[in-house]
């Protein structure tokens, strides 16, 4: 049995149009949550896929990633989190695409709305990659390496 600790590599998509951002509302064991897209990183994907993937799945819309906001780490319920926050750009709707399994809706919130909602938060992540990206956090996509096999 493996018995070293191991931390979740999830990402997330930090997506504004218009002074707004792209959140999910989501089904989570406390109730109604907001959230980034967001998700764990599946076997054999790339960060950027893995940001890609979730964005199609949580909102419907394709999602280009163009440059890393962040990376951030999260103790939560006794599980910690390494979280790959991307921004880029917003692709086609799919409106024939269902939502993943615990995504009620997508709606779009302006900063003001997001910091005044902090108590419907998944997690203060939800908020730490917003202020990054208004800071102008920005990386180059080539800083997360993904080695070859």
């Amino acid at each position: 049995m493996d018995t070293r600790w191991k931390p979740h590599a999830t990402v997330a998509a930090v997506i504004e149009r218009d002074g707004r951002f792209l959140l999910v509302e989501e089904e989570t064991a406390d109730g109604l949550r907001l959230n980034n897209p967001a998700g764990h990183l599946d076997r054999g994907e790339t960060l950027a896929e893995a940001c890609v993937r979730e964005t199609l799945e949580e909102t419907a819309h394709t999602f280009t990633p163009t440059a890393l906001v962040g990376v951030y780490q999260a103790a939560l319920g006794g599980t910690t989190y390494l979280r790959f926050a991307f921004c880029g750009t917003l692709g086609d709707f799919h409106p024939e695409r269902k939502l993943d399994h615990g995504i009620q809706r997508t709606l779009w919130m302006s900063p003001a709305e997001i910091r005044a909602s902090s108590h419907r938060h998944r997690s203060p992540m939800l908020l730490r990659c917003v202020e990054d990206y208004l800071a102008g956090r920005r990386f180059p996509m080539d800083l997360v390496y993904t080695a070859p096999g």
